[in-house]
């Protein structure tokens, strides 16, 4: 994870829960447990088993049910808006008229494929007249400001030192595989992927009518200098080292270190306008400083067009789009395309993501949601405070600061209190290509702008239809989308064991975020510091080491095991998330009752409200690539493993020895 610590959630499929009746308003049926399945066995299969056994994954997906899958069934919402909206006319320049039509010009799959690649021919030529490593270095960002990355990595954000005001990042790029040990794994299911890629690069070289042989020779050059960036990667567990990436020179000084790129002209021809800019992963920029005088100049070329057509093949014709997918199919386990208006709303979200968002909040949020939810957040960062007040292993002297950076957080619930302006992004009902490319430019300047600017600490870093919540060290803020606060994880008139269970574990994981391996590091105004007494933060440290090493234990697809060093942030956040909502709700009246609602104790309906907001079924291969590259652990250990380390759990469903979740008590794991 970069600085944001993003919690992918998503809703359950219909079904999941029902109203009993319009009237009695607090009763909701749990459905899909298996009460066959032994709760200490596996908690996840007990409370989902009738679900899961049953769930039929769509041919377009990858999976189904809540966590990020629940934005499946949320674009068909959004997707509902845009026909309605792209089926009338409006005034131009009307946020209507710019989604409307820009949802429309990429449906036109007759006029799109009419093109075929004709719309990226202008950038292949460029490529062409690419004369020396100067020129080439001008056209990498003149496509950086398009949206074609290629070998520079580039966005803005607050500097980690000087939380207030944003600094140019530069961070590893240049690869087409997911992540670096893409390139050197040599198991079967890897070099599938790789044979996959590399057939997807020759293909695309094919399609702008290069012969076969010198097509898979393209593929070849592009391959070979992108294993070769690889190598000076940092890994996923490596991103983790908040301090590593940070890396503040002068641009002047970069100059000198690596003068093939050039960096003074470089910056200055991507339009930023500052002495320092932070280098992320200097290791990488020293390779792509060294490979650019020892591969040929030809060979650059072709790699550019690689990567200018990978990174366009989705806004271009039929074939491009099969291409593309055929790849996808290897990585992902995706049986069939998404239907183009599916791929047409994501667009759409990507691209005007905050225009459609309005329209979205002014259909389906109810504002008493918002209400509700600021009551959970005050609540649940009680509980919080309470639970650094019992810590037996932390000094008064750093809780006295941990409170204050607790009671420093900016909440922002439903959607933000000013929108994002795209006037600047011109949009026509038959330039479906030139659409994205001109929303790419409108983003690219937005950041651009940011440079040395103070911090904006109203901007929102998701949509707010997207269903997912995070927190933001450097800013030191909790978010919580309208698209999450739906059931399961959140239901105005269910119950509190729900909506503790579900959105108060959710509020919990990302309030535990800003005291996580990572977020631990800032402080209450977002920088990177030292504010712990260094003996609490030794405990600390050993205590998510333990989080590492229990995770470490836990198997997925039989043998693959959870990556325990990439996703403990996620898994500290995800048994403190549970621990501190189960506080919250004892504060409550059903949580100081015992009475059985369609007989489960209150107890138990949080903790089987905490398994179905975790509901999810995947293919395979999505799961080793998700396992591979997720900060995350895959949905069944974000239930059991936080669980297994929680008494309240242990005596809700009478967990004993012998059973497969139990541990003895000195051996559950607490660190907030």
């Amino acid at each position: 994870m970069k600085k944001l610590v993003y919690l992918a959630l998503v809703l359950l499929v219909a079904g999941a829960c029902k109203h009993v009746s319009d009237t009695d308003t607090k009763r909701v049926v749990l459905t899909g447990i298996d009460s066959t399945k032994k709760p200490g066995d596996d908690f996840f299969m007990y409370a989902n088993g009738i679900w899961y056994d049953t769930a039929q994954i769509p041919p377009s997906q990858t999976g189904v049910g809540s966590y990020s899958f629940m934005n499946f069934p949320q674009r068909i919402r959004l997707q509902g808006i845009l026909d309605s909206i792209s089926a009338d006319t409006h005034p131009a320049g009307s946020i209507e008229q710019k989604v409307g039509d820009f949802y429309a010009s990429g449906m036109d799959t007759s006029a799109i494929n009419k093109r075929g690649y004709e719309p990226i021919k202008p950038v292949l030529a460029r490529i062409d007249a690419v004369t020396d490593i100067p020129s080439l270095l001008k056209l990498v960002a003149d496509e950086q400001k398009a949206g074609d990355g290629s070998i520079i990595g580039f966005n803005v954000g607050p500097d980690d030192k000087h939380s207030t005001v944003n600094i140019a990042q530069f961070y590893q790029a240049g690869i087409g595989l997911p992540e670096r040990d893409y390139y050197f794994k040599t198991d079967s299911s890897t070099l599938a992927i790789q044979n996959a890629y590399k057939k997807y690069l020759t293909r695309l070289f094919e399609l702008t009518g290069t012969d076969a042989s010198t097509a898979q020779k393209n593929a070849t050059v592009t391959y070979a200098i992108e294993k070769q960036l690889a190598t000076a990667h940092r890994t996923n567990i490596e991103l983790r080292d908040v301090k590593a990436n940070y890396n503040k020179l002068a641009v002047a000084a970069l100059s000198k270190k690596q003068p093939t790129l050039s960096w003074t002209t470089l910056v200055n021809d991507l339009g930023i306008k500052a002495d320092s800019v932070n280098v992320g992963q200097p290791t990488y920029y020293d390779k792509l400083n060294t490979l650019l005088k020892s591969v040929s100049l030809n060979d650059w070329k072709v790699y550019l067009k690689a990567s200018a057509l990978t990174n366009y093949s989705n806004f271009l014709s039929q074939p491009f789009v099969d291409a593309s997918f055929e790849y996808t199919k290897i990585l992902t386990g995706q049986a069939v395309k998404k239907t183009r208006a599916e791929e047409m709303t994501q667009a759409v979200d990507r691209s005007l993501g905050h225009a459609l968002a309005q329209l979205y909040v002014k259909k389906y949020f109810p504002e008493d949601a918002k209400k509700r939810m600021a009551a959970l957040v005050d609540n649940l960062e009680k509980a919080f405070e309470a639970r650094i007040n019992k810590l037996d292993w932390m000094s008064d002297s750093t809780k006295a600061k941990a409170k204050e950076k607790l009671y420093a957080f900016t909440e922002k619930i439903g959607y933000p209190d000013k929108w994002r302006d795209y006037s600047k992004v011109d949009v026509k009902r038959d330039a479906y290509f030139e659409n994205r490319l001109s929303a790419n430019k409108n983003d690219y300047l937005y950041s651009l702008a940011k440079v040395g600017q103070p911090v904006d600490r109203t901007e929102w870093f998701t949509t707010p239809p997207t269903v997912t919540a995070y927190n933001n060290p450097p800013m030191n803020e909790i978010v919580f989308p309208a698209g999450i606060l739906q059931s399961p994880y959140f239901n105005l008139y269910a119950d509190d064991a729900l909506n503790y269970g579900g959105i108060g574990m959710v509020i919990g994981h990302e309030i535990t975020h800003s005291f996580d391996d990572q977020g631990a590091q800032y402080d209450k105004v977002g920088n990177v510091t030292n504010w712990w007494k260094k003996s609490d933060y030794d405990k600390f440290k050993a205590k998510t080491q333990q989080v590492i090493d229990q995770y470490n234990s836990f198997t997925v697809l039989d043998s693959m095991h959870v990556k325990g060093a990439l996703t403990v942030g996620e898994n500290t956040a995800d048994i403190a998330g549970v621990a501190i909502a189960y506080d919250a709700f004892k504060l409550t009246d059903q949580g100081k009752d015992t009475t059985k609602l369609d007989g489960f104790t209150p107890d138990q309906r949080f903790f089987i409200s905490v398994a179905r907001i975790w509901r999810v079924k995947t293919k395979d291969e999505f799961m080793r690539m998700y396992v591979n590259t997720n900060p995350h652990s895959p949905a069944k250990w974000r239930v059991n493993g936080p669980l297994m380390n929680f008494t309240p759990f242990y005596k809700a469903f009478n967990v004993q020895p012998g059973d497969k979740l139990y541990k003895p008590e000195n051996q559950r794991i607490t660190v907030w």
